[in-house]
């Protein structure tokens, strides 16, 4: 797999189409800061990680809130063919503020806001609005 980050956000993506409660996806420590973040967020209703005899699973429950996903879009912005990196001064708004952008720092992964008030540039991973 050339994207896994790609493969997490198209996973949760289809589950959210068909209305699935739960989505598992392979895992990795960068996917699992990713569904800290969407669960600090509150765009998912629980993260569980569970242990296999490879790299394990992480269980995401998904959110809806009358009938409808609380998530309305997960976009993946930096690509392996074409990185996208953002300094701490110019960090992308999403939904002019509605949204959050997850960017991979040198203090961690972390929200755009966060990223800014830490005063730290970094690669834009996606857009979760």
């Amino acid at each position: 797999m050339t994207d896994p980050i790609a493969d997490m956000l198209t996973r949760m993506r289809n589950a959210l189409t068909v209305r699935k409660e739960k989505v598992e996806i392979p895992a990795s420590n960068m996917k699992k800061a990713i569904a800290e973040i969407l669960l600090r967020e509150g765009y998912v209703s629980a993260v569980e990680y569970v242990e296999n005899e490879h790299e394990g699973l992480i269980v995401i429950t998904l959110k809806y809130a009358g009938g409808k996903s609380v998530i309305s879009g997960l976009q993946r912005v930096s690509k392996p063919g074409l990185r996208t990196y953002s300094g701490a001064k110019n960090m992308p708004k999403v939904l002019a503020g509605y949204g959050i952008a997850i960017v991979s720092t040198n203090k961690g992964i972390m929200t755009d806001k966060e990223a800014k008030k830490e005063n730290v540039g970094g690669e834009v991973l996606c857009y979760v609005y």
